[in-house]
């Protein structure tokens, strides 16, 4: 298992696009992909358990990657939730 802390510096936070480009990407791994924020653990291929986070600007969040492409699947993830592109 992998795992890296992110601080959200989007202004807007993590709304409906970035979540939605974020849940596109993480689909496409095998890995099993976690997303933890306040000791509360969602699916980070849900675009709905993302949502329900509230993550906002300078929000810490911890994503947490097991799986075959879990090096992989965290360095394109922990880029998404960094810039949102």
């Amino acid at each position: 298992m992998v795992q890296r802390e992110i601080v959200i510096k989007m202004k807007e936070g993590l709304h409906a696009k970035p979540v939605a480009d974020f849940v596109n990407h993480a689909q496409k791994f095998k890995s099993d992909i976690k997303i933890v924020k306040d000791g509360e653990t969602v699916n980070g291929k849900s675009i709905l358990n993302m949502l329900t986070l509230g993550a906002k600007y300078n929000t810490k969040l911890m994503l947490m990657i097991k799986g075959k492409d879990e090096v992989k699947a965290l360095d394109v993830l922990s880029k998404l939730l960094l810039e949102g592109e």
